[in-house]
């Protein structure tokens, strides 16, 4: 079957289905454990680091697959991740220096995120030294 097909494209909403069902329940578990912004600087940042890890992994090593890097990034990790949350939170802040805080835990720890998860990708692949001595 070619791209076009429907059931193709039947089985990728499918799989973005999946996916977005695991990110929002896990987001929504995690405002249930923790106060709401520390919460969505929380999933921003985790999401920012596994979406990197998930983009380089694909550029460097290419283990995962096409299907598998479509659930983890455009359903999973689109929907553990939210950037409306993050600016309602904004605008609702009470004083400048919690907008600033706001702002910067975001993009800040998702930069950091970023960051750790091209690193670990850069690693996948990379060959370890067996050990023992070399002639």
């Amino acid at each position: 079957m070619t791209d076009a097909h429907p059931l193709v494209r039947l089985e990728t909403l499918a799989l973005i289905a999946v996916g977005g069902f695991a990110g929002s329940n896990l987001r929504s578990f995690a405002m249930g454990l923790l106060p709401d912004v520390a919460s969505i600087v929380l999933v921003n940042a985790v999401g920012s680091a596994v979406l990197a890890f998930v983009v380089y992994e694909a550029e460097y090593a290419g283990h995962l697959g096409s299907r598998t890097r479509l659930v983890f990034t455009t359903g999973f990790l689109s929907s553990l991740t939210t950037y409306s949350t993050f600016a309602l939170q904004t605008a609702l802040a009470a004083t400048p220096l919690a907008v600033g805080g706001i702002v910067a835990a975001n993009y800040g720890l998702g930069l950091v995120g970023v960051l750790a998860g091209r690193a670990l990708a850069r690693r996948v692949d990379d060959p370890r030294p067996a050990g023992g001595e070399t002639a």
